[in-house]
């Protein structure tokens, strides 16, 4: 049994299917989502998602947002409403690895959550994107 998944941004949907399991990340720990799950909302850290359907992995990365289950007679579905988010394929390396060192540069001159949050989704894109 399969569940259903849509990840949305304000933007777009980046990625509509059916899965086996979905892995995300919230603030309180990582958690893994089957087809009969009970319906769950959390909040989202920066960090990847990862779904999988048989031997095949999809990966993205969210930079916060929430992850709602819902278990009905349609079966489990999953709504990953994420402020942003990118499918791992759709990572410019290169402009991932320059934000990085801007995050790590503004991280030294000034340390505060924005400075943080930044550096965790450049680090998260960075790792994503291989």
């Amino acid at each position: 049994m399969a569940v259903e998944v849509h990840v949305v941004t304000p933007e777009r949907e980046i990625w509509g299917g059916h899965a086996d399991m979905v892995i995300a990340r919230g603030v309180e720990g990582e958690v893994g989502i089957l087809a009969g799950h009970a319906p769950l909302l959390i909040r989202l850290a920066i960090g990847p998602l990862r779904i999988r359907t048989g031997d095949h992995e999809e990966a993205a990365v969210v930079d916060g947002g929430f992850l709602h289950v819902t278990s009905g007679e349609d079966g489990t579905r999953v709504d990953v409403l994420a402020s942003y988010a990118e499918m791992s394929n759709e990572i410019d390396r290169r402009a991932a690895e320059h934000r990085l060192q801007q995050a790590r540069a503004r991280l030294d001159e000034r340390d505060d959550a924005g400075a943080r949050a930044e550096l965790a989704k450049a680090l998260a894109r960075v790792h994503l994107a291989g």
